[in-house]
């Protein structure tokens, strides 16, 4: 099996050495970038799996980075930001992105945010196991396909809006908290910022798919207990 490439986008050389140090250990290919032209430059050139972005970056910051890339890939974002840019993280996740980890950050996490986001994107499946496509109203899923649409009209979503979508839809009619949503999308343990988490890609879902989202059909919250998908 052909080893898996990250792109690793910083403009601090020591962070970058440091993050290839750990992500080399697992066993995976690094490429890197110093800001995020040349990270845009590197993915014309290259397969790759996965990006770690900094924000705060000359000449192409993070977040517009994240915006570009979007256009045309839905290959998994991680940002790396600094506690005082939460503006920016939500931004990224808006835009995007699809986890954050914020310096100055423990290498293990991330590294377990990498391999977690690296599981998603190369493996097909769903949920439950089920390869049928399903239909609610007027969205349908296919899932060997990955694919969705809306009254016919493709719909494309981040790997997480995905996941995300597809958790709700096949269970449409129950409610999911917003930690369980975290812990069966994410893979990982919930934490304190995971409902911004959460809340953010549910509001990109839901302009993906609603005619108005603020009054949505579909994706409706249950105040104080999550999120379902309604029948």
């Amino acid at each position: 099996m052909e080893s898996q490439c990250v792109l690793v986008v910083d403009d601090d050389k020591e962070i970058r050495d440091a993050i290839e140090i750990y992500l080399r250990n697992e066993g995976l290919q690094v490429i890197h970038a110093h800001d995020g032209l040349e990270a845009i430059e590197v993915l014309r050139g290259h397969t790759i799996h996965l990006i770690i972005l900094d924000i705060m970056m000359p000449n192409l910051d993070g977040i517009k980075a994240t915006f570009q890339i979007r256009k045309k890939m839905n290959i998994p974002i991680i940002l790396l930001s600094a506690k005082s840019e939460d503006t920016d993280k939500i931004l990224g996740l808006q835009i995007g992105a699809d986890d954050y980890v914020t310096k100055p950050f423990n290498p293990l996490e991330l590294i377990a945010r990498v391999k977690s986001q690296l599981r998603r994107y190369v493996t097909l499946g769903t949920f439950e196991g089920n390869d049928k496509v399903v239909k609610l109203r007027e969205l349908v899923l296919d899932p060997v396909a990955r694919e969705v649409t809306v009254s016919g009209e493709p719909v494309h979503f981040t790997p997480m809006e995905y996941k995300i979508f597809e958790l709700l839809i096949t269970n449409a009619g129950r409610v999911f908290s917003i930690q369980e949503i975290y812990e069966r999308v994410w893979k990982e343990p919930y934490y304190d910022t995971s409902d911004n988490t959460v809340a953010v890609h549910v509001r990109k879902i839901r302009e993906k798919i609603e005619i108005d989202p603020k009054n949505p059909r579909y994706l409706k919250v249950v105040w104080g207990v999550g999120y379902k998908m309604e029948k």
